[in-house]
């Protein structure tokens, strides 16, 4: 974390590092997943193992989530993949949608919402909502750092939807910008 804080890491390293975390907190978000018995037909026998029970949908929203899609797949590569996108407003830092698109049976599995920041909630809060309008009850929020303003937004809004975070940071300042922070996710994963 304290190497994609760095004001001097450049985009390569930032995506590399957004993959990596995102990755490693796969593993937590994924324990109580549903699984089921199977066959596997070994060199030397038959023998049983376990499966995920139901089909995984990651969707990232737009557009920062995308770097942290391919860690999520590195761990989850059966996954299929919506999109959501939603930008903040700069003056009023309330959310503006503008592209929703999600596999037709996105509800009959687990649905791993990203995110790098959770810093007002408003963005998260209405991609959750429209999760949830499209039927998906097994909803989680995957983001490298919250601000306590968001996460009390989500608990109040989507009190069912867990959120795994990296890092809870200090607050928000007057722009709605997270501190400590990283600075914007986005421009700093594309080099914008």
């Amino acid at each position: 974390m304290a190497e994609l804080r760095a004001r001097t890491t450049p985009s390569r390293e930032f995506r590399r590092l957004l993959g990596e975390i995102s990755a490693l907190m796969v593993y937590e978000v994924c324990r109580g997943f549903a699984t089921e018995s199977c066959e596997v037909e070994t060199p030397l026998e038959r023998t049983h193992g376990r499966r995920l029970a139901r089909p995984v949908t990651v969707v990232p929203v737009l557009r920062a989530g995308l770097g942290m899609t391919s860690g999520v797949l590195s761990m989850l590569p059966d996954a299929r993949i919506g999109h959501i996108g939603v930008r903040r407003d700069e003056n009023t830092a309330t959310p503006i949608a503008y592209y929703t698109r999600l596999p037709d049976d996105a509800s009959e599995g687990p649905v791993l919402l990203v995110d790098p920041m959770l810093a007002t909630g408003g963005s998260a809060d209405h991609a959750l909502g429209l999760l949830h309008a499209a039927g998906c009850r097994d909803t989680r929020f995957i983001c490298l750092l919250a601000a306590p303003e968001g996460v009390a937004r989500i608990h109040t809004s989507h009190p069912q939807v867990p959120i795994y975070a990296a890092a809870l940071d200090r607050e928000l300042d007057d722009r709605k910008y997270i501190h400590p922070g990283l600075g914007d996710a986005g421009d700093r994963c594309f080099g914008t």
